[in-house]
C-alpha cells in the first residue's frame, strides 16, 4: 500500500488441489487443549453474558481455513448489502468452538457440516454465535467437539450496512459531467478490515482460496481478484457475476467493487490482460496508466523470472480512497491522482508520481501477495521491498528519473547486484504462496542456490555453503542476518563520525539523534547499546577508486594506500548513514566544492548538502558551515543537487515567514533571489525539456513567486487572466499550472473562480493545484471557508481534509486557524476518521509540527492532556510533541546564526 508514505501488493497462484495436511499445517502451532477447558473463569465476557472461550487478540491455531466460498449483493440505493458464506475448514486439533473475525456484521445464522453430512447432503448443525467486540472477534460453539484431522463446512449469514469510511466494504460516490451523483461499492481491507465484510480468519498467515459470486443490477459491473467465469440471471432483473476461484492468498488481498466504470485494457508480453477502470467521464485519463502497467508488468517478470500468476489484472481509480493506493491480488485499488493522469492538466511530477504508484504496487504482486510476512511486526518485508523495486523498476523503465533506496539500496551496494537479485529470487520461489519471516529473507540473500537445483540432482555453485548463512566479504566471512539484524531491531540510523590524520582514517559510530545534543544530559543513555554493522565505502581526492569496509565495532581506523587532501564517505549515497567529518574535514570538502564541485560525484553532493543540514539538527555542524556548503550551488550543475540545496534554504525562508521574524525573512528573501536569479530568470513558462529539467523550472518559478519577485508575479498574473478570460479553456503549461493557480488566488475574484473551477473540474491533478492555491490565500473568511466544504464533504471530498488542514497550517495566515479548528472540532473529526487512521495523523501532526515557540508546546501540550488518550494513540501525540521541542531547540542555537551568516552573505 502507497501512503507516502503508506505504503502495496500481490500474491501469486497456488494449485486448487489439496495438498498433504503436513504441508497445509506445518506454518502453524498450536497448543494440546482448549484455554476455555483450562481455566474458564478467566475469560472475557460475550455480548450476551456468557463466557467468552479465548482470550488472545491473535486467533487460535486449532482451526485454519483452507475455502472460502463467498456471496454478496450490495444495495446501492438503500446503502447496505446481504452475503453468505461457506468456509471449508481443516481442524488440526480437537475443539469445540471456531473462533474468527467479525467486526460490525450482523451474524443470521450460522451451521456446520462435517465431511459425512456433506457426502451424504444433510442439513448443517446450527452453531451458537457469541461475539466479543473489543476484539472484533465470534465463537462459533459446535454441539459436539470438532476432531483433529477432519475438514468441516461453516455456513454463515450476515449483514451490515455499506461503510461510511474508507475501511471494509464502503461506498463512495462521484459527480458526473451533468451533475448527477453516482454512488459505487469498494472493499480496503489492508491490514485488518476484512473482517469487516465477512467474517474470516483475517490475519496474513491463514492463508486460503476464495469463489466469490457478486450479485448486482444491470447497469453496474462487478469486478474481483480473479476473471469472471459466467453470469447468471436472477429475479427482479438482477444479475450474479461468478468469478474463478483465486490462488491461496491472504484475508487483507481479497477485493470486489460494483460500479459503473469505464476500461481500456491491453495485453502483456506474458499473455496477461491488463485493465485500467475509471469512472465513465474520467476514462480519457486511464491511457498513460496502461503503458506505464504494461511496460512495469513486463519488467517484473523479466527480472523476477516468475511469471505474475493471474490472468488478469486491473488498476482502479476510486473516488474515495484513503491512501495512495492498496495492492489486492489482481484487483489493484488507487485514489484517482495516483493513477488518472490528464495531459492538460497533469504535471511532469504527476506523471512520476503515478508511475512510481503503479510500478509499487506491481512489486507487491509479488512481495506482500506471492509471499506475505508472518504478521505485521514484519510489514517492511512487503512494503520495504516494494519501494526498493518501485524505484529500481522506474530507473529502468525511465532511466532519467535516477533514484535509489535507502536500506535495501545498501545491502545491494554491499552484496553485489548480481547477487542481491539472485537472492530474492530465490526467496520468492522458496516462499511462494507461503508465508515468511526476516531471517528467510537473509538466508535467501545469503545462500542463492535454490533447493531445486539438488532435489532435481543438478548442482549449484555458490561462494558458501548451502547449509550456511555466511558470504565472502573482503576476504572474510560475514553473516547478513548479523548484520541485517542491526538495521531491522533497532530504532534511528548511526552516524559515522571520520577523522583523516594523514595516512589514517579514524571511524567511530553513534547513534544518529536528531535534536539531541551531546551535551544534553539524556544523550548518553540514548548511545547506551546501539550498534550497527556498517557497510562503509569511501573515496579519495587520489583516486576513483571506491574502497569498502564493514564497520562492526564501535571504532576502527583504516590505513589509506596513498597521502590523499580529502577523503568523502558514503560514496553515491548507496549506505543508509550520515556521516560527520571531524578536524578539517567539512572545511576541505568545502573548499573542493567551490573549487571545481564535479570533483565529487553528484549523488556525493547531495549526499554532503543533506549530511550537513542533519548535522546541524543534531547539533554536530554549525549552521554557518551547513550555509557555507551551499555557496557553490550557484554553479551547480546537477538539478537534483541544486533541487536538494534549495529545499534546504526554502524551507529556512518559510520557517522564518511562520514565525515572523521579519529581518532574516527579508534578507534570506535578498539572499536567494541574488544568488539564483541568473537560474530563475533563464526559466521558461513551458512545457519544454527533460524530466530534471521540467522538475527545475516548476522548483524555481514557483519559489520566485512566494518571494514576490516581480517577473514571476506578473507573468503569472498574465497567464492567470488569460485563462479567465477564456472561461477556463486555455492550456496553461502543467509545470507552471500551481504557480498561476496561487497567483490568481490571491484576488477575491481569482479566487472565487478557482473555487468554482475546482468543483467542475474533472482532473485529480488539476483540483490538487487549485485545492492548493486556494489554501494560500491571506485571507482568513476564506480559509475558513475551504474547511467548512471539507467537513461537509461533497464540494471538497472528506478525504482531502487532512491534505488541505496540512496546506492551511503551512500559510502563516492559516496555522494558528487550522489549529485552533482541530481544537474546537476533535468530536467531529473523530466522526469521520479513527483516531489511528493515516488522515488523522496527517491532520494532527500537519496543524501542529511546524510550531517553534514554549507557548505554543505548552498550548499543544495541555489540550493532548484534555483528550485522555490511552494506547498507541498517545505515541502519535509524544511524536509531535517532540517535534515541537526540537523546533523551538534549533531556533535557539541556530537563529543568531543564520541573522550573521545573511548579514555577511548579501
Amino acid at each position: 500500500m502507497v501512503n507516502t508514505h503508506r505504503k502495496l501488493i500481490l500474491n501469486i497462484y497456488c494449485s486448487a488441489i489439496i495438498l498433504p495436511q503436513i504441508c497445509i499445517c506445518s506454518q502453524f502451532t498450536s497448543s494440546s487443549n482448549d484455554q476455555y477447558n483450562e481455566n474458564p473463569g478467566v475469560f472475557p465476557v460475550a455480548t450476551n453474558g456468557e463466557p467468552f472461550p479465548w482470550r488472545e487478540l491473535r486467533l487460535p491455531t486449532k482451526v485454519i481455513p483452507l475455502h472460502y466460498d463467498l456471496f454478496v449483493h450490495p444495495n446501492l440505493t438503500s446503502l447496505d448489502f446481504v452475503a453468505s458464506e461457506k468456509i471449508e475448514v481443516l481442524v488440526r486439533d480437537t475443539t469445540q468452538f471456531i473462533i474468527l473475525h467479525s467486526h460490525g456484521l450482523e451474524i443470521m445464522n450460522a451451521t456446520l457440516q462435517s465431511e459425512e453430512d456433506l457426502r451424504y447432503k444433510k442439513s448443517g448443525e446450527k452453531l451458537t454465535v457469541l461475539s466479543y467486540p473489543a476484539h472484533q472477534q465470534i465463537a462459533l460453539l459446535v454441539p459436539e467437539k470438532l476432531m483433529a484431522d477432519l475438514r468441516y463446512s461453516v455456513a454463515i449469514d450476515f449483514q451490515a450496512k455499506l461503510a461510511d469510511g474508507f475501511e471494509g466494504f464502503y461506498k463512495s460516490t462521484y459527480r458526473t459531467l451533468g451533475g448527477e451523483t453516482r454512488t459505487i461499492a469498494v472493499t480496503d481491507f489492508e491490514p485488518t478490515h476484512a473482517r469487516m465484510a465477512f467474517p474470516c480468519f483475517d490475519e496474513p498467515l491463514f492463508k486460503a482460496n476464495f469463489s466469490i459470486k457478486i450479485r448486482r443490477e444491470s447497469r453496474h459491473i462487478a469486478l474481483s481478484n480473479m476473471p469472471k467465469v459466467k453470469t447468471i440471471e436472477r429475479e427482479g432483473g438482477l444479475l450474479e457475476d461468478h468469478f474463478e476461484t483465486t490462488v491461496k492468498m491472504s484475508t487483507y488481498l481479497v477485493a470486489y467493487i460494483v460500479c459503473d466504470f469505464a476500461s481500456v485494457s491491453g495485453t502483456a508480453s506474458s499473455g496477461v490482460k491488463v485493465s485500467i477502470y475509471a469512472s465513465p467521464d474520467k476514462w480519457s485519463q486511464t491511457h498513460y496508466a496502461l503503458e506505464a502497467s504494461l511496460k512495469l508488468l513486463d519488467f517484473y517478470e523479466n527480472y523476477f523470472n516468475i511469471h505474475y500468476p493471474l490472468p488478469k489484472l486491473d488498476l482502479v481509480a476510486i473516488p474515495d480512497f484513503e491512501s495512495g493506493a492498496m495492492e489486492n491480488w489482481g484487483l489493484v485499488t488507487y485514489r484517482e491522482t495516483s493513477l488518472l493522469f490528464d495531459p492538460k492538466t497533469s504535471s511532469t511530477s504527476d506523471k512520476l508520481w503515478v508511475t512510481k504508484v503503479i510500478a509499487h504496487e506491481l512489486a507487491h504482486q509479488w512481495f506482500g501477495n506471492l509471499v506475505t510476512m508472518e504478521w505485521w511486526n514484519d510489514i517492511w518485508l512487503n512494503e520495504g521491498f516494494a519501494t526498493y523495486m518501485e524505484l529500481i523498476s522506474v530507473n529502468v523503465t525511465y532511466p532519467e528519473l535516477q533514484f535509489g533506496a535507502c536500506l535495501l539500496n545498501m545491502l545491494k551496494d554491499f552484496l553485489s547486484e548480481e547477487k542481491f537479485k539472485k537472492g530474492i529470487i530465490h526467496y520468492l520461489k522458496k516462499f511462494s504462496y507461503r508465508n515468511a519471516k526476516n531471517d528467510d529473507l537473509w538466508s535467501s540473500l545469503s545462500n542463492s542456490c535454490l533447493e531445486s537445483d539438488f532435489t532435481s540432482g543438478g548442482f549449484c555453485y555458490s561462494d558458501s555453503k548451502t547449509t550456511s548463512n555466511t558470504l565472502t566479504f573482503l576476504e572474510e566471512n560475514v553473516e547478513v542476518k548479523d548484520i541485517m539484524t542491526t538495521w531491522t531491531r533497532q530504532k534511528g540510523i548511526p552516524l559515522v563520525v571520520v577523522e583523516q590524520e594523514g595516512r589514517l582514517l579514524k571511524l567511530r559510530q553513534e547513534r544518529f539523534l536528531n535534536g539531541v545534543f551531546r551535551d544534553d544530559p539524556e544523550w548518553g543513555a540514548l548511545q547506551e547499546r546501539y550498534l550497527w554493522h556498517i557497510p562503509v565505502t569511501y573515496s579519495t581526492s587520489s583516486s576513483n577508486a571506491i574502497h569498502r569496509h564493514l564497520l562492526t565495532s564501535k571504532t576502527d581506523t583504516l590505513y589509506l594506500p596513498e597521502k590523499t587532501s580529502w577523503v568523502k564517505l558514503n560514496v553515491d549515497s548507496n549506505g543508509y548513514y550520515i556521516v560527520h567529518y571531524e578536524a578539517h574535514g567539512w572545511d576541505q570538502l568545502i573548499a573542493v566544492l567551490n573549487q571545481n564541485h564535479t570533483l565529487l560525484r553528484p549523488k556525493d553532493r547531495i549526499g554532503l548538502i543533506h549530511d550537513a543540514f542533519q548535522l546541524v539538527s543534531a547539533g554536530r555542524l554549525t549552521l554557518d558551515k551547513a550555509l557555507d556548503l551551499t555557496h557553490y550551488l550557484q554553479h551547480e550543475t546537477s538539478i537534483p543537487a541544486l533541487l536538494r540545496g534549495l529545499d534546504y534554504l526554502e524551507s529556512f525562508y518559510h520557517t522564518m515567514d511562520r514565525r515572523n521574524i521579519s529581518d532574516i525573512t527579508e534578507n534570506l528573501k535578498c539572499y536567494l533571489l541574488q544568488y539564483f536569479k541568473p537560474v530563475i530568470d533563464m526559466q521558461s513558462w513551458s512545457d519544454e525539456g527533460s524530466v530534471w529539467d521540467r522538475r527545475l523550472r516548476s522548483s524555481l518559478l514557483k519559489l520566485a513567486c512566494y518571494l514576490n519577485y516581480a517577473p514571476c508575479i506578473r507573468k503569472a498574473t498574465e497567464l492567470f487572466s488569460q485563462w479567465m478570460e477564456s472561461s477556463g479553456k486555455l492550456n496553461i503549461p502543467t509545470d507552471v499550472l500551481k504557480i498561476v493557480y496561487s497567483v490568481g488566488a490571491q484576488t477575491t475574484e481569482g479566487w472565487n473562480y478557482l473555487l468554482e473551477q475546482y468543483g467542475l473540474s474533472l482532473s485529480g491533478a488539476e483540483k490538487n493545484k487549485i485545492l492548493y492555491a486556494l489554501s494560500t490565500s491571506k485571507h482568513q473568511e476564506k480559509l475558513i471557508k475551504l474547511i467548512d466544504l471539507g467537513m461537509e464533504g461533497k464540494v471538497i471530498k472528506t478525504q482531502d481534509l487532512a491534505s488541505l488542514l496540512y496546506a492551511i497550517a503551512r500559510n502563516p495566515k492559516g496555522q494558528q486557524l487550522a489549529w485552533n479548528f482541530v481544537k474546537e472540532n476533535w468530536t467531529h473529526l473523530l466522526e469521520r476518521f479513527e483516531l489511528s487512521s493515516f488522515p488523522m495523523r496527517i491532520i494532527i501532526s500537519g496543524t501542529t509540527s511546524h510550531f517553534s515557540s514554549k507557548d505554543e508546546l505548552q498550548e499543544v501540550k495541555l489540550f493532548f492532556e484534555s483528550l485522555q488518550t490511552q494506547g498507541s494513540y498517545l505515541e502519535v501525540f509524544q511524536i509531535v510533541l517532540e517535534t515541537i521541542s526540537k523546533n523551538i531547540k534549533w531556533l535557539e542555537k541556530n537563529l543568531p546564526s543564520l541573522r550573521n551568516w545573511l548579514l555577511i552573505s548579501i
